[in-house]
């Protein structure tokens, strides 16, 4: 009789054991089933190693969240290939002046920004910038911009200071070329790297964005004609760069460029912030600097860029609080200054210290975010390759008809939805 009641309490003893365990492994897979995860989409590549470091503090302070950041080759054509497929990631690193971008928020592809606290972080209103029916899809949290990198060694030795005015631009170089030293550093085979020059080119010519715009995109079929005042100012300063750039600039790639400039065999190199790490693992043996594309009066100077890490979140993501939260974590003063360390692109967070106008970026990243910082005029076209190439086309050969036949050509299909 003992061994059977035994027996029955050892049982007993075990079957409570096992409920016991049961239990405590629900209660576990209840509090791991907590944990989840979004998918990072990211295009900033070279910044990887940073924006890693940057999700590891969000992690620490959120345990509760695991983002997985993405990185693939040709990012591009793959965010858009998943797009279309309806698999999009949850947050989204996309720059905010495509039209990709545009027709994707119009379609309902991204969660309204608008209202969300996280963007007041974001200085000077930049987020308005790319608004689209008049809501906000994305927090633009730093920018590229687009100017001048200049020898600041020679250009004292010289006594040259960075010009103001376009006037003083000629004079510039003038002196430049009169010293043996070729002014501009150029790359003739890849015109993209020239796109912010043209563009910056005709918003000095018109007095602005809208009003070169007004000019190529809003206006007439056909309208674009050589004898137009603000065309042949444009003629006049595509001029200055082809016929004072470096030997053998028409067969020049874009690294070329970069080690005609960085060598100190020219002094000026019209180009993108993104340039930057090129010139600087050159090693020149001069003091790097910028400055912004002049104006008919000082003061009007000007850059164009646009939001570079620019975030956006999917409005189907199955996470979208965990999403906002990792979003409005890189809106902080503590995210983007351990970015800004790294990238040094001019950022749009607000509290973020950043170097003033004597450091390489600092011609142009002072502008950054002000009213003469504008947004790449192709936010309002429906594409931008071919203006990179009449543009490439026109320094090649001076053939000013043909430029604008070209110019017809490219913007006349886009004004059919004037």
């Amino acid at each position: 009789m003992k061994k059977w009641l035994k027996r029955i309490a050892l049982t007993g003893l075990i079957t409570m054991i096992g409920l016991s365990l049961t239990a405590c492994g629900q209660n576990s897979n209840q509090k791991s089933s907590k944990k989840v995860t979004i998918e990072y989409f990211n295009q900033k590549k070279e910044m990887s190693g940073t924006l890693k470091e940057i999700i590891k503090d969000f992690e620490k302070k959120n345990p509760d969240i695991h983002v997985k950041e993405v990185d693939v080759p040709n990012a591009g054509t793959v965010l858009k290939t998943r797009m279309l497929s309806g698999d999009v990631p949850d947050v989204i690193n996309i720059y905010p002046q495509n039209i990709d971008f545009q027709e994707w928020a119009k379609a309902g592809y991204f969660e309204d920004m608008t209202h969300a606290p996280y963007i007041k972080n974001i200085k000077n209103h930049y987020a308005d910038s790319f608004k689209i029916n008049g809501k906000i899809y994305n927090a633009p949290l730093s920018a590229n911009v687009y100017g001048f990198f200049y020898n600041a060694t020679a250009f004292k030795k010289l006594g040259i200071k960075p010009p103001k005015t376009w006037g003083e631009f000629e004079q510039t170089v003038k002196k430049i070329k009169a010293s043996g030293k070729a002014p501009f550093a150029i790359a003739g085979t890849e015109p993209w790297t020239l796109n912010g020059y043209h563009q910056l080119s005709l918003a000095t010519v018109t007095g602005g964005a809208k009003q070169a715009n007004k000019l190529l995109r809003f206006s007439a079929p056909n309208s674009i004609k050589v004898s137009n005042p603000y065309i042949q100012k444009d003629f006049n300063r595509l001029n200055l760069l082809r016929e004072n750039a470096q030997q053998n600039w028409r067969g020049a790639s874009y690294n070329d460029a970069v080690v005609s400039f960085a060598n100190g065999k020219s002094l000026i190199m019209p180009n993108g912030s993104w340039a930057l790490p090129m010139i600087n693992q050159q090693k020149p043996k001069f003091e790097v600097r910028t400055f912004a594309f002049p104006a008919a009066k000082a003061g009007h100077e000007m850059t164009v860029g646009s939001g570079d890490l620019a975030l956006s979140i999917s409005s189907k993501s199955k996470h979208k609080k965990a999403a906002e939260k990792f979003v409005a974590y890189m809106t902080t003063p503590a995210a983007m200054q351990k970015y800004y360390n790294v990238d040094g692109s001019p950022v749009a967070v607000k509290g973020v210290k950043q170097k003033g106008i004597d450091s390489q970026l600092g011609g142009l990243s002072t502008l950054a975010f002000t009213k003469h910082d504008m947004v790449w005029l192709a936010q309002d076209w429906t594409s931008e390759n071919d203006f990179f190439n009449l543009t490439a086309s026109y320094l090649m050969t001076g053939n000013k008809q043909q430029m604008v036949n070209d110019m017809n050509t490219f913007f006349n299909p886009m004004k059919a939805s004037n």
